[in-house]
């Protein structure tokens, strides 16, 4: 062995002439023209043997080399001789090791041979190599990542028996395979499900492919279930016949085209043609109905001058390095947060009042970096409008108004409770927050008559007003927006007495194995003491939609004050269920108290189930409903992270595949 040689790889070879060295293990010649050591080390891996090179920080020298390494080196071919002899000061070294270096070494071995051997079973390799595919799915790393020597050498040393996968088997094995599993399990979920919601919408890719996106939501066991089924890139004009055929051939594969109630999407006259040809119900996008709402004030001279003016000092301060650092120094001197300005886009959802609620609260530091002398004199150049005292009035006021508009969008954005119930109170609520009063400003009424004027138009079908509705009075929290609405509630009557609902329906998916009302109030009452025991004196911070309607919770009946009892309510105990007429539940229904806002309507119809079992499998057609679009929203954020520029080349269905896993995986 050449002592000069610094490469470790060295110590496993023995230099035979200029241009090849010879294996220790196996005698094998191997190329090293120029004295190139790739190839003597691609030829170690089939050993089982990984070399570490050396690094400005440990740098090995060849005598620790061998100190730290035991080898073992054939004879070469003519020799009497097993083993070479370690002489000098390398066997002087070794001796202080004796017991160490006499040690059984086990032979390294090929990753074909490790199953033969007993080192890893067939059971064991299979989950690691689920493992490492769920590592790069969730995590959203390049298929490429199994094959950079990092990740390999990290597994190696985590245990030197366990080859990963190739990207190849990757690509075309192990990740197919995971999706068909997990897919047949989300059908045979859904085919134990009545009735299932959608929303989709549409999306293009940085590679500007054009992408379809439909998820399912549908209620399990209480809880509410949502499943991406396909985000399939489509290569045809997005007509509204074309986008029907897409998702009627989703659903088809999925089992579910008869078991939808409605779909939720955006507004463009495509999809509006598309659901109408599938003959499903049609929701508009909430969230993205009070943005648009929201972006009709640009349109107004009165806000657009104004606007321009507080945009131009926002995108000056970002883009300006002595800006941010100014300013950072004021905000330390004033004790404001160390938050930086937001810039309004259109497309994106409130920052309009995002930008000026910001740019509000950094006012005091935003005017005090203005008079900064390093400041000054680059703001004049640039011919920057200063914010006055009116503007600052306006802001206020801005803010004080929409605020309204920013708190629902939170609300409708819940994956976790309903939200489609929510739609006609928020509705009516903004009608009176927009209502125009003497008190008010130009400036103010103009923005109210804006608004107002645009959000006066969304969901006057027939259809759709009958459908929200219906979910808003079978929603325990508003069903007292509907009881002056007698129609509301005899089409509820017709519905409950309707021969196309399933005889076999139960109340399974809402029932979490409780026995009425009983229970339920021992363990609402055991909970809210273990609570008031742990926290006596601290309150829960408040949820979007219960800071909307406060002033309704602080107003709501208390059952102690509600006059009608439980046997009431259920009826004489000689009276059976099947007895009991659609009249007198609907009237038993609406003589419960309403909830408040902080409790989840899917408990409540749970733990009521036994005592309105007859009307829980047509509250379960609307509970599960989204208001808007937001879960394909998400679903696009993870595709972006999915289809960046060094992954554009990524194929359409290898991103169906890992959108799908990373959402159907989420919860594990």
């Amino acid at each position: 062995m050449n002592i000069g040689r610094r490469s470790k790889v060295w110590i496993h070879f023995v230099r035979k002439d200029n241009g090849s060295a010879e294996c220790n293990t196996c005698s094998k010649l191997i190329s090293c023209k120029g004295g190139t050591t790739t190839n003597m080390t691609k030829h170690l891996r089939l050993h089982g043997i990984q070399i570490k090179e050396c690094t400005g920080f440990q740098p090995v020298s060849p005598v620790s080399v061998r100190l730290t390494t035991t080898v073992v080196f054939r004879c070469r071919p003519g020799s009497t001789n097993t083993e070479h002899s370690l002489s000098g000061a390398l066997a002087i070294s070794c001796a202080a090791t004796t017991a160490q270096a006499n040690k059984p070494v086990p032979a390294r071995v090929n990753p074909f041979t490790l199953a033969g051997k007993g080192k890893m079973t067939v059971e064991k390799r299979e989950e690691c190599h689920r493992k490492v595919t769920a590592f790069v799915v969730k995590r959203l790393h390049p298929f490429s990542e199994v094959e950079a020597p990092t990740f390999r050498d990290m597994l190696f040393t985590l245990n030197p028996n366990y080859t990963p996968p190739t990207r190849d088997y990757l690509t075309n094995q192990l990740i197919p395979s995971w999706y068909e599993i997990e897919k047949s399990n989300i059908i045979t979920e859904l085919s134990e499900v009545s009735y299932v919601a959608l929303t989709s919408d549409g999306w293009t890719s940085i590679a500007q492919d054009h992408y379809l996106t439909v998820t399912a939501h549908y209620l399990v066991e209480g809880k509410m279930r949502q499943k991406v089924l396909q985000t399939k890139a489509v290569y045809k004009a997005q007509t509204g016949i074309v986008i029907a055929e897409e998702i009627a051939d989703v659903l088809t594969d999925f089992g579910i085209f008869d078991k939808i109630v409605a779909v939720t999407v955006d507004n463009p006259a495509n999809m509006d043609v598309a659901i109408h040809r599938l003959q499903f119900v049609k929701l508009g996008c909430f969230a993205h109905t009070l943005n648009l709402a929201a972006q009709s004030l640009y349109s107004l001279a009165i806000m657009s001058q104004w606007i321009a003016k507080i945009r131009a000092l926002v995108v000056w301060i970002k883009r300006s390095s002595m800006a941010k650092t100014v300013l950072q120094e004021k905000q330390a001197i004033l004790k404001l947060p160390q938050h930086s300005l937001i810039l309004d886009v259109r497309t994106r959802w409130n920052s309009l009042h995002l930008m000026l609620e910001r740019f509000l609260e950094q006012y005091p530091a935003i005017q005090a970096a203005s008079l900064d002398q390093r400041l000054r004199k680059p703001m004049e150049r640039d011919r920057l409008a200063r914010f006055t005292d009116e503007d600052l009035r306006r802001a206020e006021d801005f803010i004080r108004l929409m605020r309204v508009m920013y708190t629902p969008t939170l609300c409708v954005s819940s994956d976790k409770n309903p939200t489609s119930g929510q739609i006609l109170p928020i509705l009516k609520k903004l009608e009176m927050h927009f209502t125009v009063t003497d008190g008010d400003t130009v400036f103010v009424s103009n923005l109210k008559k804006q608004v107002w004027r645009n959000l006066s138009k969304r969901y006057q079908s027939d259809e759709i007003r009958s459908f929200l509705e219906e979910a808003t009075a079978l929603d325990p929290r508003f069903k007292q927006k509907m009881d002056d609405n007698a129609a509301v509630w005899d089409r509820i009557k017709g519905k409950f007495l309707a021969k196309n609902l399933p005889d076999s329906e139960k109340s399974t998916d809402l029932d979490c194995g409780g026995d009425g009302d009983e229970n339920m109030e021992g363990m609402e009452s055991e909970a809210e003491e273990n609570v008031s025991q742990m926290h006596p004196c601290k309150k829960p911070k408040m949820t979007p939609l219960e800071e909307l309607f406060a002033d309704e919770d602080a107003q709501k009946v208390t059952p102690q004050q509600n006059s009608m009892s439980i046997q009431d309510q259920m009826g004489s105990d000689s009276e059976s269920e099947e007895e009991v007429q659609p009249d007198r539940a609907i009237h038993r229904y609406r003589a419960e108290p309403t909830t408040s806002m902080e409790d989840c309507p899917l408990q409540w119809w749970s733990s009521h189930a036994g005592a309105h079992d007859k009307l829980t499998p047509l509250a379960r057609k609307y509970l599960a409903t989204p208001a808007s679009t937001v879960p394909c929203e998400r679903l696009f954020s993870v595709a972006g992270h999915i289809v960046q520029k060094k992954r554009s080349a990524l194929l359409s269905e290898n991103v169906d595949k890992l959108v799908c896993l990373s959402n159907w995986l989420k919860d594990e």
